[in-house]
C-alpha cells in the first residue's frame, strides 16, 4: 500500500549527509566550502549539534561588501549567519513545507529533533519529491496534479 500525498513527511525527503560549519569557522573558508560543495547555504551547529543559524550565499555577500566598506569586524562564521534559522521537525507534513516554501524567502530547512540538527529539506527536494509523485500516478494523462496543493484532480470536490 502506497502512502498519499498527505502523509509525506521531513522524514522522508530530507538530506541527512550535510556539510555543516561551526560559528569559529573562518568566513572565507565558509565560502570556499559552499563554492566547493556547490551548495548555496550551510547549517551552523555547535559541538553538540544544535543549530544556531544557516550560512548562506547572503552571508557571503555581507562577508564581500563588510571587507570591502568596513573592514571585517570578525572573520568568523558567527558574525555572519542567520539566526534563529526557520526549521521544520521531522514529523513537518509535505504539504506544510510546500507552504512554508511558498510564504518565506528560505531555500532550505533544517530538520530537528529534540532540537538537534537532523536533516535539513530544500525547495528542490520538495520539487524532486512532487515530480516522484507524480510519475507514479496510474493515469498522468487525464490525473492532474495541483502543484499549488500536491493534490490529484480526483481529491477536489466537484462543482
Amino acid at each position: 500500500m502506497h502512502k498519499s500525498v498527505r502523509q509525506f513527511t521531513a522524514k522522508d525527503l530530507m538530506t541527512t549527509r550535510l556539510i555543516t560549519l561551526s560559528p569559529q569557522t573562518d568566513v572565507f573558508r565558509a565560502i570556499e566550502t559552499l563554492n566547493k560543495n556547490e551548495i548555496s547555504g550551510a547549517p551552523v551547529i555547535d559541538e553538540n549539534h544544535k543549530l544556531l543559524g544557516m550560512f548562506t550565499e547572503k552571508s557571503c555577500l555581507e562577508v564581500l561588501i563588510d571587507a570591502a566598506y568596513d573592514g571585517l569586524p570578525t572573520n568568523q562564521v558567527g558574525a555572519f549567519m542567520d539566526a534563529p534559522a526557520d526549521t521544520i521537525e521531522e514529523n513537518t507534513m509535505l504539504l506544510t513545507i510546500a507552504q512554508i516554501f511558498l510564504n518565506k524567502k528560505t531555500r532550505r530547512l533544517p530538520v530537528l529533533r529534540d532540537e538537534k540538527l537532523v536533516g535539513q529539506v530544500s525547495r528542490r527536494d520538495v520539487i524532486r519529491w512532487a515530480i516522484k509523485l507524480n510519475n507514479k500516478l496510474p493515469d498522468r494523462a487525464s490525473t492532474l496534479l495541483y502543484l499549488s496543493a500536491l493534490r490529484e484532480m480526483r481529491d477536489v470536490p466537484a462543482v
